[in-house]
């Protein structure tokens, strides 16, 4: 089995955060362009009410599924949501492989339950032996520090308009 460095909770924590603001903008957008749609189907002649406002559950659901693309698509494609990038964190499966649709949804709604009982699925991270969350066995999925750049090839790359 191969070992790897797992992130500790406040790396965690600051790719999430980061993620965050990245994804309430979306869920803006998704909540304002469902409000415009509720507008125009629910338009009548002569009235002038444009102060329609979509009921709350309806909100919670467009959000709750905002999230959950959000995170799946970027899972699906790389591994890892923008937040991830930056922190050095990449999700990988139990054994190693890249995750699935069933394990990126699962780990989405997994989360959700870590996060309920106060946090405490995410601080379980910090008496865990293998650093893992409550949303990380509940999903067979876990994260992968990911190694610092190597800078001294970073700096031998030819840049552009060198000639060799």
């Amino acid at each position: 089995m191969q070992q790897f460095e797992r992130p500790g909770l406040f790396r965690r924590l600051a790719a999430i955060v980061y993620d965050t603001l990245l994804v309430l903008p979306i869920i803006m957008a998704v909540v304002a362009a469902a409000t415009g749609i509720g507008v125009a189907i629910t338009d009548n002649p002569g009235n002038q009410d444009y102060s329609a406002t979509l009921p709350p559950w309806l909100v919670q659901v467009l959000a709750i599924l905002t999230i959950f693309s959000f995170y799946s698509y970027f899972w699906l494609q790389k591994g890892q949501t923008l937040g991830m990038q930056a922190w050095r964190i990449r999700l990988r499966s139990f054994d190693g492989t890249d995750v699935g649709v069933k394990a990126a949804l699962l780990r989405c709604a997994a989360a959700l339950v870590s996060l309920l009982p106060v946090g405490a699925g995410y601080l379980w991270c910090l008496i865990d032996r293998n650093k893992r969350c409550w949303h990380d066995y509940l999903s067979r999925t876990e994260l992968e520090l990911l190694p610092k750049p190597d800078k001294k090839a970073k700096a031998g790359a030819a840049t552009p308009g060198d000639d060799a």
